[in-house]
């Protein structure tokens, strides 16, 4: 029984290691294409029912809060089919690697959001900054397993997040402030997954 314990042990370690040195091919450009597609509607919403954000901070934060809810179900959904067509036998190893990848940068977007809205009201302007910057993290976390050109996409929501922070008043809730990031940045996220797998169609 020990060795037959042991034998399963060795065989999930080497699926394990097979999953962290193979591409994650998980993530459908359709989809991601489309949450950019939501962040360009939220910031239309915004424009027209709050034009000014900071005297309605709540209904600011119940807007982007709710599109990453229903983008990033969105995404889960449509990974956890793809995987498990592409990756097979390794599909739960992969998504668990994606997920361990990406969720200390949500966990931290999360607190961060929880700490500046009960402690710092004041300083709730900083949010759209600091959502794109912690983005941009997981983003890097993730860029091991991911095709090379994705660290532009980091680089991108990082750059988004600075211009944001250096705007230092409430301007950075403009709608636009994270429409415009998060529509572009993950237009850009689905074209590097589309060209990264018409290249390896090429190769093949």
């Amino acid at each position: 029984m020990n060795d037959l314990n042991k034998a399963l042990g060795d065989i999930s370690s080497i699926r394990r290691q097979m999953a962290r040195s193979t591409e994650f091919r998980g993530y459908g450009p359709a989809t991601l294409a489309a949450t950019g597609v939501f962040a360009i509607m939220a910031a239309l919403a915004q424009a027209a029912w709050l034009p000014d954000p900071a005297k309605g901070i709540n209904a600011y934060l119940a807007i982007w809060i709710s599109i990453a809810v229903v983008s990033a179900s969105l995404i889960a959904t449509q990974m956890r089919a793809r995987t498990r067509r592409i990756h097979s036998g390794m599909a739960d190893e992969m998504v668990r690697m994606a997920v361990e990848q990406f969720l200390p940068a949500a966990g931290a977007g999360f607190l961060m959001t929880a700490v500046l809205v009960r402690f710092v009201p004041a300083s709730l302007w900083m949010l759209p900054g600091v959502w794109q910057v912690i983005f941009s993290l997981g983003i890097f976390s993730s860029c091991r397993f991911l095709p090379r050109p994705m660290i532009a996409a980091g680089l991108w929501y990082l750059l988004t997040g600075l211009t944001c922070i250096a705007l230092a008043d409430n301007r950075a809730l403009s709608p636009w402030a994270m429409g415009v990031p998060y529509g572009v940045g993950q237009l850009l996220v689905a074209a590097v997954l589309v060209f990264n797998s018409r290249e390896a169609e090429d190769e093949s």
